[in-house]
């Protein structure tokens, strides 16, 4: 059960969805399957995001049904039944009393039986929503509770006319974050700033990749945080321009940058922070220099984070002040006006500036309305990340620029004012970061 995040939040997301629900539907949700590892080995269970967003249950082999207007409960729940024998190999089961008394659904009933209940909830409802095309399994599922129905049109039933992919609707939501929400998502911004700040300490010349990575994830699960939000990425050297490098297998040396893109999930919330610092503790001229301008990239596109913005004005700020600093660094030519247009800064720079934050580290949510950016509402979280990639064959540069990958990441709340930082607690500027890696 979330230990951040209310019960009764929950059920006022299953409200706020079923509000937008048309009349006489029905919604839809599994639960996330077990997966297999190898052989009789399991991958630890992470639950679906939709699904945890609408109950805040961890279990798997469960599914939530919404159902507006109905006489014995809206909110409905199909899940394991308590067994004390399995429950002494595997863990406790909460069972559908649990999920009654603990989490706040209105009814609540054995999964074993769904394929003898759920037909009957269905039938008779003009639309029913559910993700459709994201497991072919429940689509085979779904369709066989329909066919159930439609077995018995002679006899006065009635299957839905319209299937709706639930996404879009639930998504939009999901983009808005709470203040529980945020809490949670702040707290797991702190975790992951310590990580960084623990293996920016640990690196050194003769260690490896891994060993800056074991500190991240110690770090992360001794605070409550039992898994990261994704695989780390920690690149020395050259490898720092692999924008997503994991073999994290390589030595440690001396006059190499480290880049570090690694944050916890909290509660099932990401964090998302990058950090790149020298192996020795003290940047090189030519690092500093493009370092500067990743940062100055960075701020100018933080500051571009707030409610009178639209999504795409972060990144247009970054873009502007990495173009602006490689041609003073001679690494390009011409104007700045020109070099976007042609898009000459490619070679350094090929991905966007950030992405929405949530439960997923690129989490849901359009980017545009239309045709039209997004704009910039309080509650929305997103990542800031520029950065600059110096391929280590890009014979175009001078040789002392080659093999130097810089990235700086932060995840950012927006606000009725501007925005917040969530990861602050973890330095960024130069001097900051070597006054920390001497101590």
């Amino acid at each position: 059960m979330s230990q951040l995040i209310p019960i009764k939040e929950f059920a006022e997301r299953r409200r706020r969805l079923m509000e937008h629900m048309a009349p006489d539907s029905i919604t839809i949700v599994p639960a996330a399957p077990e997966r297999t590892r190898n052989r009789d080995v399991l991958h630890p269970f992470r639950q679906d995001s939709d699904f945890q967003y609408l109950t805040g249950f961890g279990e798997p082999d469960a599914v939530l049904v919404l159902i507006p207007g109905r006489e014995h409960g809206e909110s409905v729940l199909f899940c394991k039944e308590r067994n004390p024998e399995k429950e002494r190999w595997d863990g406790f089961l909460v069972g559908p009393d649990g999920a009654i008394e603990q989490y706040g659904f209105d009814d609540a009933f054995p999964i074993a039986d769904i394929d003898d209940i759920l037909p009957g909830m269905i039938e008779g409802r003009s639309r029913l929503y559910y993700p459709l095309g994201k497991d072919h399994a429940f689509d085979a599922q779904v369709m066989d509770w329909v066919k159930v129905i439609r077995s018995k049109v002679r006899s006065g039933a009635q299957p839905p006319g319209e299937f709706v992919a639930l996404e879009h609707m639930l998504h939009d939501l999901r983009l808005y974050k709470s203040v529980n929400e945020i809490k949670v998502m702040e707290k797991a911004g702190e975790i992951s700033a310590e990580a960084h700040c623990r293996a920016m300490k640990r690196a050194r010349k003769g260690g490896f990749e891994y060993n800056l990575e074991a500190e991240l994830i110690h770090t992360f699960m001794d605070h409550g945080a039992r898994s990261t939000a994704y695989p780390s990425i920690v690149g020395s050297g050259a490898n720092g321009c692999i924008l997503h490098y994991i073999e994290n297998s390589a030595p440690l040396k001396d006059g190499d940058l480290v880049l570090i893109d690694a944050g916890c999930e909290l509660e099932c919330y990401a964090s998302d922070i990058t950090r790149t610092f020298p192996v020795s503790g003290k940047f090189s001229p030519e690092q500093r220099a493009l370092y500067e301008v990743v940062l100055a990239a960075q701020y100018a596109a933080i500051e571009a984070v707030h409610p009178d913005n639209h999504w795409n004005k972060p990144h247009e700020a970054a873009l502007k002040v990495l173009v602006q600093g490689l041609i003073e660094l001679g690494l390009l030519t011409g104007t700045v006006e020109q070099a976007i247009e042609e898009e000459a800064y490619k070679p350094f720079f090929m991905h966007r500036t950030g992405h929405w934050l949530g439960m997923d580290v690129h989490d849901v949510g359009d980017y545009k309305i239309g045709d039209a950016w997004r704009q910039l509402e309080p509650g929305m979280v997103l990542t800031v990340e520029p950065g600059l990639y110096i391929a280590p064959d890009n014979t175009t540069v001078d040789e002392k620029w080659r093999g130097i990958g810089i990235r700086i990441e932060d995840d950012v709340v927006v606000t009725r004012e501007g925005c917040r930082v969530l990861s602050r607690a973890v330095p960024k500027a130069v001097d900051d970061i070597e006054a920390l890696m001497a101590s």
